[in-house]
């Protein structure tokens, strides 16, 4: 089965164990080695997102737009209210951007590549209950034996800057394949 672009790749792990920080290191790697990077975040924090209300487009949004867009230099930033997207349907939406990869923080129960953070033993569950987990970060090197006894495959320490090549290494080895495919 030939890949297809844009690779799509999930940072998963429990609140505040550091998939916002992980995210933004890997944007900053992949810019810097010429890949076009998206994003989509799941706020599992319960509500809805904020969103700054001084500003023209939250106020086309108060007043009743479903959505408002704003472009400026080269800069668009868009904002929705009452639409639901599926996680799928938010991957076509990127898409427009042709992106190399899209980077997904959170969606644990979706099936697309992950990485796995956690952050202590109790989060160890995840382990069980999340799939298609390619790399596993541990805040705590005890941990480090104890995935690896449940998966085969790279576990590293959370501060090792190892991690963070490897991982980009792999994302860029895989858009390099689907273009030699395409």
């Amino acid at each position: 089965m030939a890949l297809v672009k844009p690779i799509i790749y999930q940072i998963v792990g429990y609140q505040n164990s550091g998939k916002t920080t992980i995210i933004l290191k890997l944007i900053g790697i992949l810019k810097n080695e010429g890949f076009k990077t998206v994003t989509i975040k799941h706020h599992g924090h319960g509500g809805r997102p904020d969103i700054l209300s001084q500003k023209d487009s939250a106020k086309h949004i108060n007043a009743g737009a479903v959505a408002s867009l704003v472009e400026g230099e080269g800069r668009l930033c868009l904002q929705a209210d009452e639409t639901a997207l599926t996680l799928e349907e938010q991957i076509r939406f990127v898409d427009f951007f042709r992106p190399d990869i899209i980077l997904i923080e959170g969606h644990k129960k979706k099936s697309y590549p992950k990485l796995l953070i956690i952050k202590d033993e109790n989060d160890l569950l995840l382990i069980s209950s999340v799939s298609n987990i390619k790399t596993v970060l541990v805040w705590k090197k005890e941990l480090i034996d104890i995935v690896r006894g449940q998966l085969e495959v790279p576990v590293f320490y959370i501060s090792e800057e190892l991690a963070l090549m490897e991982i980009s290494k792999d994302l860029m080895k895989l858009v390099h394949n689907t273009d030699e495919n395409n």
